[in-house]
């Protein structure tokens, strides 16, 4: 009978599927939190998450919300002496936190992901009048109006599509689609 894989080695599976470079090989230098740019708005650095992580605290890591703030800079990944992909890891545990469901409510990183999943999934193309209440919403009642303003002017002057554009061979997009969402879980 086979056992059930831990937390650390389901991320590090779904980073090496993608990547393949191992979250063992941390050595804790630092040069990660030290490089990143966003590290002061993170629950945890970069460093603090992959120890989390290599210790199999999953539900420590999950309530995090370190990889919904990275910015995908990479310049974690290009400076690590143990060349981890620290960026790719990051994006592991954002899928493996949707696919689970198991995120923080208050965060708009989660709701904008499966919104933008679900318009490229239904049309084949990223549409913004779905995706930007998504994140508006979050704003405030003030910048919520501004940013409305200001789109309601693009749509006018034709620099977002009032209907979403469609894919020429849709069905063929969802199609590919239909074989690739199923190894994440439900979407």
């Amino acid at each position: 009978m086979a056992t059930k894989p831990t937390f650390s080695q389901e991320i590090s599976n779904l980073l090496y599927a993608a990547h393949g470079s191992p979250l063992k090989a941390c050595i804790q230098c630092g040069t990660c939190s030290g490089t990143c740019p966003v590290a002061e708005y993170m629950d945890h650095t970069p460093r603090r998450l992959i120890a989390m992580i290599n210790a199999d605290l999953k539900e420590d890591v999950l309530a995090s919300n370190t990889f919904w703030f990275c910015a995908s800079c990479y310049h974690c990944s290009v400076r690590c002496p143990a060349d981890i992909d620290i960026t790719g890891a990051m994006y592991a545990v954002k899928r493996y936190s949707m696919w689970n469901k198991t995120y923080q409510e208050d965060l708009v990183g989660p709701v904008f992901s499966e919104t933008f999943v679900k318009t490229i999934v239904r049309s084949g193309r990223s549409y913004e009048p779905i995706l930007a209440p998504t994140y508006m919403f979050s704003m405030g009642a003030k910048e919520f109006i501004q940013e409305a303003f200001n789109a309601t002017k693009m749509m006018l002057k034709g620099r977002i599509p009032i209907i979403p554009p469609r894919l020429k061979r849709l069905k063929n997009f969802k199609e590919m689609i239909s074989r690739i969402i199923p190894l994440g879980g439900s979407s």
